[in-house]
């Protein structure tokens, strides 16, 4: 059952659920608004968790409870329509130690449509990485540099020249874009002097945190699996302290999926920055 009910905007209709997401054409976004246009996406439970302590006990990891293949063909649509993709040295540090995968999975067959669709607008097949890390201490693997791909690290003040050398000798730049932390708007415009336009966080709570603080965030995704995990400790979409202005948004869309987690159904919402 690949149909999902599109219940915002008005009227209630039922759509594919493959190109769902790709429909919201966020290049074509992001070229009208003239300006970088940054996106995210979480899946959450009913208590608001997007991840639960690894059963190696050694980190988190998102919950088989609420991961799905529906909502992962939804994540997936949103890294194709990206030109860089933000990331950080955990995901290069998981990814050396054979814990993590590409980010958009465009060599997966049941992914080749976003491939394609990615050639048919002259894009490479992966977007750039954009890593966010404070102290470099990272590996950056030959695949993730292959075919054209670039990875630009962005730094704290002050890093240490020899390892900026090491990491431009393998990736291309590194850029500082904060003080003590990376700043959300000096990254926000580091990208866009670099010429990039679309932008998507596939970062955890921290990053979401930093983009939210600095209100350089434009749309949130959200599947809302209706299942209550509890437990501890608690991760939420975003993690730091509280935020000086509360970051306000407005309802974009919103599709009820019924055949999401085996028949019991989740929501896919967006929302704008207000």
């Amino acid at each position: 059952m690949d149909q999902i009910q599109q219940l915002i905007p008005q009227p209630v209709q039922e759509r594919p659920l493959p190109g769902a997401y790709l429909a919201h054409d966020l290049r074509q976004v992001a070229r009208q608004s003239g300006r970088v246009f940054v996106y995210a996406n979480f899946v959450v439970s009913l208590d608001g968790r997007i991840a639960i302590p690894h059963p190696s006990g050694q980190g988190l990891t998102v919950p088989k409870a609420t991961a799905n293949e529906r909502d992962w063909r939804l994540f997936q649509e949103l890294a194709a329509q990206a030109d860089l993709i933000i990331s950080s040295g955990r995901y290069l540090r998981d990814w050396a130690e054979g814990r993590a995968q590409e980010i958009l999975q465009v060599d997966n067959p049941r992914f080749a449509d976003l491939r394609q669709w990615r050639e048919e607008r002259g894009l490479k097949p992966q977007p750039d990485l954009a890593i966010i890390s404070g102290s470099l201490n990272f590996p950056i693997p030959d695949v993730l540099t292959a075919a054209g791909r670039k990875v630009v690290v962005f730094t704290k003040a002050n890093p240490a020249p020899a390892r900026v050398r090491e990491i431009e000798a393998q990736a291309g730049q590194v850029i500082v874009a904060g003080e003590t932390q990376v700043s959300g708007a000096r990254l926000v415009q580091a990208i866009s002097d670099l010429g990039y336009q679309a932008i998507y966080s596939a970062a955890g709570p921290k990053i979401l945190h930093m983009l939210l603080a600095d209100n350089v965030l434009d749309r949130l995704y959200l599947t809302h699996a209706g299942r209550i995990l509890g437990g501890s400790p608690f991760a939420s979409i975003v993690e730091g302290a509280l935020l000086e202005t509360a970051v306000t948004m407005t309802l974009h869309t919103l599709y009820y999926d019924p055949a999401g987690l085996d028949g019991l159904g989740q929501l896919f919402i967006a929302y704008n920055r207000a």
